[in-house]
């Protein structure tokens, strides 16, 4: 039975500063681009406004500068149904930003990226802590790595105290503390990060990930606590894994890929929405990637 979701997202506020080119610059290199815009942006803000766009009753907690990009993007999450009043206005620094190069190829748009968190990274356990008492009433916590560390663990930690699952979405990838791999009831990185955080490489090749590599990756993970593992294979689908088995949905194909800022943010989301609204896993990760190739149809991250 498909029910409104209550979820609590924990992430950033940032606006993308996002420059196309035909071909990104090498090293000491400069190139003309194609045009140039800003957008709303930050993990944590792409993943609460495709959680409340699908029906989910969303809050964010973030923090922004007093400034024009600060109103700019906390208005963004607002007009989509996003829950802004937890969101902490900063008088001493700035809204972050996310310098964005959009390579436009043959191929389709490839971008990246280099997060300048500004007031994100000034939250403090202490701003938050009101999360400890009101957790329980959500059905769902949602996480990204954009935060400091502290944050995420002490937010997990208050959540699988009070029996709320927490997915975990490990972007950019960090060393984790083996309390967060711990509380996390899905974790969600994409190949390279699902590699690097193991210690064990995933050969992708046309037909996909190595499902060997995948089950070595997912017992490595699994010893760290985490249950269940879905890891995002960009063009080759998505995978979950966990004590039952491997689970394989392949990604929707579209004719125009314009950017793919946010297709993770949409992928993560999307599957967490509709898990929380009582879909089976399966079906969840059909619906995120179909969500994830509209997302990467269009250009912006919101």
């Amino acid at each position: 039975m498909i029910r409104k979701p209550r979820i609590l997202v924990v992430g950033i506020f940032v606006m993308d500063l996002i420059a196309s080119t035909k071909q990104a610059p090498n090293r000491g290199e400069t190139v003309i681009g194609l045009n140039f815009r800003t957008a709303p942006g930050g993990k944590g803000a792409n993943q609460a406004v495709q959680c409340a766009r699908l029906g989910a009753d969303v809050t964010m907690v973030g923090r922004v500068g007093n400034d024009a990009y600060g109103r700019e993007t906390v208005a963004a999450a607002a007009a989509s149904g996003v829950d802004v009043s937890r969101v902490v206005v900063d008088a001493e620094n700035p809204t972050g930003v996310s310098a964005i190069t959009l390579e436009i190829t043959e191929t389709g748009a490839h971008n990246r990226i280099v997060v300048c968190p500004g007031a994100n990274g000034a939250m403090t356990v202490e701003e938050i802590s009101w999360i400890r008492d009101e957790v329980k009433n959500y059905d769902l916590v949602m996480l990204q790595f954009e935060l400091p560390m502290f944050i995420n663990e002490a937010v997990a930690r208050w959540a699988h105290e009070a029996g709320v699952p927490v997915m975990v979405n490990p972007a950019p990838a960090a060393p984790v503390s083996p309390e967060l791999f711990r509380c996390a009831t899905f974790f969600s990185p994409n190949e390279h990060e699902a590699a690097a955080m193991a210690g064990h490489p995933i050969r992708v090749d046309d037909a996909g990930a190595n499902e060997d590599d995948l089950r070595a990756v997912a017992d490595i993970f699994r010893e760290k606590g985490v249950e269940n593992l879905i890891v995002t294979l960009g063009g080759n689908g998505s995978v979950a894994v966990n004590k039952d088995g491997v689970a394989r949905v392949q990604s929707v194909k579209m004719p125009v890929v314009a950017d793919t800022t946010a297709a993770g943010d949409s992928f993560v989301a999307s599957f967490s929405t509709l898990w929380c609204a009582g879909l089976p896993a399966r079906q969840a990760l059909a619906f995120a990637s179909h969500a994830a190739a509209i997302t990467v149809s269009r250009p912006g991250a919101i």
